[in-house]
């Protein structure tokens, strides 16, 4: 690890002003994800700014009767809420399900929307890689990319985005509050994420300088029958190879809103906004289900050894909005590891 100076700001404006006086500086969260990136030599700033102890650290109501979580709420703060567990389960569930307790306890929300896209030719700094150094190739689509995208992705990049949280934030409607030098902005979640085009080593739509402060969970999405679920390799320690966040509103059998989103799929959490077209006044049965998601799986572009992660994900949806149409349905053993184990070492 290379060397570095430190800092901690004690105030929001404080750490942009401190981050905007050196280009190589970074803010330090939980670390859980910057950390590991800095010991491997991919991520090198020459100076940190810790902005773990901001008085970012609560969850509140809004006005409009939604909840407002500051960027610096710990996950397993976050998953434990009493409104967020009753109001908005599928978030609560992502993030139990999204890293080891340890993890959780270290993870801040602003931390995890921000982590790296993962792909195991960035973290090897003797290999080329376009997200490391634009223009140097992408030696995994030739290569190892079995874990990697198959919706969104482009010649220069097939890394995957790997958070669980954001997954669910982008089913929920759910924005990113941003300060910087020009002032305040709001970004919705689903937009601050990028695909990589030829700009692979751009993982969001963040500004030079600046905080992401917190993250605004819309009233629209609070008390909507809600899931998330993820399918993997293993129990524990183990990012997702596909996984799905549904939000779910039925009356009569008939779906009248429905917010669907895939993680493990893209550079970014994809939003199913074509399964979402097709469902809403639709009947909620599991034949209206799979056409939907079909239609929004039809623009996968899987490579040569990934093509099992798109069925993989159509089940996953399938079962989701079933179980949430119906909450009798035994289609699903909500025991079964391979989709719903709450210990790995993947979210930050």
């Amino acid at each position: 690890m290379k060397s570095f100076t430190y800092e901690r700001a004690t105030d929001p404006d404080q750490a942009v002003a401190l981050l905007s006086r050196d280009p190589n500086a970074r803010f330090l969260g939980g670390g859980t994800n910057l950390v590991d990136l800095m010991k491997l030599g991919v991520e090198t700033p020459g100076h940190l700014v810790d902005v773990a102890r901001l008085p970012l650290d609560r969850v509140e109501e809004t006005d409009d009767g939604g909840l407002l979580i500051g960027a610096t709420v710990r996950n397993s703060d976050l998953a434990a809420d009493p409104a967020v567990r009753t109001r908005y389960p599928v978030l609560s569930q992502a993030l139990l399900a999204g890293a080891s307790g340890q993890l959780r306890n270290s993870a801040t929300t602003g931390g995890n929307l921000l982590q790296r896209t993962r792909c195991p030719y960035f973290q090897d700094v003797t290999k080329p890689c376009n997200k490391r150094q634009p223009g140097s190739g992408c030696p995994a689509r030739e290569g190892v990319h079995r874990d990697l995208a198959v919706l969104g992705h482009s010649e220069a990049c097939v890394a995957t985005h790997p958070s669980d949280m954001a997954v669910a934030l982008a089913a929920l409607d759910a924005d990113v509050l941003l300060l910087g030098p020009d002032g305040r902005r709001t970004v919705p979640l689903t937009a601050f994420h990028r695909l990589p085009g030829d700009r692979p080593d751009l993982d969001t739509v963040i500004r030079p300088g600046e905080l992401v402060t917190g993250v605004r969970l819309p009233a629209s999405s609070a008390g909507l029958p809600s899931a998330y679920r993820k399918a993997r390799d293993r129990a524990s320690y183990a990012f997702a190879l596909a996984s799905a966040a549904v939000a779910l509103d039925v009356r009569d059998g008939v779906v009248r809103e429905v917010r669907l989103a895939f993680g493990g799929l893209a550079h970014k959490p994809w939003r199913a906004t074509a399964a979402e077209a097709a469902l809403v006044g639709g009947p909620a049965t599991a034949d209206a289900f799979g056409r939907a998601v079909a239609t929004e799986l039809a623009a996968a572009r899987p490579l040569r050894d990934n093509g099992f992660k798109v069925l993989i994900a159509r089940n996953l949806a399938v079962r989701l909005l079933t179980e949430l149409a119906d909450p009798d349905a035994t289609t699903v053993d909500r025991a079964d590891p391979r989709d719903t184990g709450h210990d790995h070492g993947g979210d930050r």
